[in-house]
C-alpha cells in the first residue's frame, strides 16, 4: 500500500517540478500524516524528499541544457525553482562541475552519467515497469526510409551524437512533430565492449542530401515485429527490453529475425514529465512457419 502511495507522489512531483512542492501538499498526495511523511519517504527511497525534488529539477534542467538549445538559462532557472539565472548557474556548477553555458558548449558526459544515479535507483524500485503478454502486439511493419546518424563508441558519450542529429534535423525542418524519431540498437550496452557499441539515431525521411554531419539515408526493414510500449524513464527501458527477450519470447515460441531491435520515441523527456515519456520497442520476428 505504501509503495502505491509513494509512487503517486513521485508522479505528482514529475508533473509539478516548476511549481512549489511544500511538504504538506506531498503528504496529502500520499494520504499520509505530514508529521511522518518525510521520514517515511526517506526510509522508502533512501533520500529526503527535498533532495529528490532538487535532483529531479536538476535532471530536467540538465536535459534542457544538453538537448534543447532554444530554452534559455533563465527559463531553466525559473522552472527549477530559482529566482535568478545566477543562483541557478552556481547550483548547476556544483552539481555538474560546469556552468550551464559551458555544459552546452562541451558537456562532461562522465560527470553527467553519475549525477542521476541515486535518482534513477529510486525510480527503478518505486516506478518499476511491469508487463503482461497482452501488452505485446505483433504487426507487419511496412518499412521506413530514414535519415540516420550512427553512434559507435561508449554509450556514455551518445549525447554528443544526439546533439549533432538534433542540430541536423533542426536545420532541415524535421522536428519530431513532422518526422518520427527512431533508434536502431545493434548491441546490448551491458554486454558489449564500449568501443564496439553501436546505436543509430534517426528520423523518418525520404531523402537525405550529402552533408558534413554524417547523416545518411537508410531504411528500417519491413517485416513482422513484436511491439511493446514502454512508458517512463529511459533508466527503466532495459527492463522492458528484457521482458520481450525473456518472458515473452519464451511464452510464445517466436524467433527474432536477423535485424536490429529498434525504438520509436513517441514522447520525450524533458518535453513531458519523465514518467510519461513513451517509447515503442520493436523486436523484428522471423516469418512464422505453418504448423
Amino acid at each position: 500500500m505504501d509503495h502505491d502511495r509513494f509512487r503517486r507522489v513521485l508522479g505528482y512531483i514529475d508533473h509539478h517540478l516548476d511549481q512549489p512542492l511544500p511538504l504538506e501538499v506531498l503528504a496529502a498526495e500520499a494520504a499520509y500524516s505530514s508529521f511522518h511523511f518525510h521520514r517515511r519517504f526517506a526510509a522508502l527511497t533512501g533520500m529526503g524528499v527535498h533532495r529528490y525534488v532538487q535532483l529531479s529539477r536538476f535532471k530536467r534542467a540538465a536535459w534542457q541544457a544538453a538537448f534543447r538549445p532554444d530554452v534559455t538559462v533563465l527559463a531553466m532557472a525559473l522552472d527549477a525553482g530559482y529566482e535568478s539565472a545566477e543562483a541557478f548557474s552556481r547550483a548547476f556548477s556544483q552539481r555538474l562541475g560546469q556552468s550551464p553555458g559551458a555544459f552546452r558548449g562541451q558537456p562532461d558526459w562522465a560527470r553527467w552519467a553519475g549525477a542521476w544515479h541515486d535518482l534513477d535507483n529510486v525510480r527503478r524500485f518505486h516506478m518499476a515497469v511491469s508487463h503482461v503478454h497482452t501488452d505485446v502486439r505483433i504487426i507487419a511493419f511496412p518499412g521506413m526510409p530514414i535519415a540516420s546518424l550512427a553512434h559507435i563508441g561508449p554509450p556514455g558519450h551518445i549525447g554528443d551524437t544526439i546533439r549533432r542529429f538534433i542540430a541536423w534535423r533542426r536545420a532541415h525542418g524535421l522536428p519530431p512533430s513532422r518526422a518520427a524519431t527512431w533508434n536502431l540498437v545493434y548491441a546490448d550496452p551491458d554486454e558489449t565492449p564500449a568501443d564496439a557499441f553501436r546505436m543509430d539515431i534517426a528520423c523518418s525521411c525520404a531523402y537525405v542530401e550529402p552533408n558534413e554531419a554524417g547523416v545518411v539515408a537508410a531504411v528500417i526493414e519491413a517485416g513482422r515485429c513484436a511491439v511493446l510500449r514502454h512508458e517512463g524513464s529511459d533508466a527503466l527501458l532495459a527492463d522492458s527490453v528484457r521482458y520481450l527477450y525473456g518472458e515473452w519470447l519464451s511464452a510464445t515460441g517466436e524467433v527474432p529475425r536477423d535485424a536490429p531491435l529498434f525504438f520509436q520515441r513517441v514522447a520525450f523527456f524533458p518535453d513531458v514529465p519523465e514518467h510519461e515519456a513513451v517509447t515503442d520497442i520493436y523486436l523484428p520476428l522471423a516469418t512464422r512457419q505453418p504448423s
